[in-house]
């Protein structure tokens, strides 16, 4: 099991790196990734998250896990909605983020074939979130400068806990 990056981690901010090797090193990673989300119960987990500056997530939102390797973003729909999030890496916080209700993406799988697909509500939601991750952006990007304000003491408690 890994340990969670949280906010205050510089990983947390990279842009990550695609992947480029697809062995049993990586499918090892993802397993373990996957029990570390479970056991924290998240829905989702990306690299980041656990100081791997790579361009991978996975999640499952009730149809099992799903490895998402160097994830695209085709379409995205111009509908959105607005729904509570939390993250892993941000723990105890939940705030309000707007996302598309609907995208169309491209990924790989752990063989390193192309997987595509269009995704709606939930599942939608959580692909965007753990997208973001990879390229340094986080929950509190997608908040007002008035609610990062509110929420400032809890960040800056989370923040004090990263082991440097």
């Amino acid at each position: 099991m890994y340990r969670i990056r949280v906010f205050g981690d510089p990983v947390l901010r990279k842009r990550a790196k695609p992947v480029t090797k697809f062995d049993d090193n990586l499918k090892k990673t993802i397993e373990r990734m996957i029990e570390t989300m479970y056991h924290y119960d998240g829905v989702g987990l990306a690299a980041p998250q656990v100081g791997i500056s790579q361009r991978f997530f996975v999640m499952d939102v009730g149809n099992g896990p799903v490895a998402v390797i160097n994830p695209e973003i085709l379409e995205i729909d111009p509908e959105t909605e607005v729904a509570e999030e939390g993250c892993l890496s941000f723990p105890e916080i939940f705030v309000e983020i707007e996302r598309s209700k609907r995208i169309k993406v491209r990924y790989q799988n752990t063989k390193g074939e192309y997987v595509e697909e269009e995704l709606e509500g939930y599942a939608a939601r959580v692909f965007q979130h753990e997208f973001d991750h990879l390229d340094g952006v986080l929950i509190i990007d997608r908040i007002s400068p008035a609610k990062r304000l509110l929420l400032r003491k809890k960040l800056m408690d989370i923040a004090r806990t990263v082991k440097r």
